[in-house]
């Protein structure tokens, strides 16, 4: 517990900011192509086909 009030050194704002910008974009598109992915092989098995009538009810 003692960790958390060290001193840090503040990282640089302009580089770390566009670092953590430039990951979180890259996990989000990755995510986003894994969901894609996910719900083309669902329509492809015919799954996603009865999805509507059961939402519907």
């Amino acid at each position: 517990m003692a960790d958390r009030k060290a001193p840090r050194k503040p990282a640089p704002q302009g580089q770390s900011r566009e670092d953590r910008l430039k990951a979180a974009l890259k996990a989000n598109m990755a995510r986003r192509k894994a969901q894609a992915r996910a719900r083309a092989a669902e329509e492809e098995t015919g799954k996603g086909s009865n999805r509507a009538d059961e939402e519907s009810s």
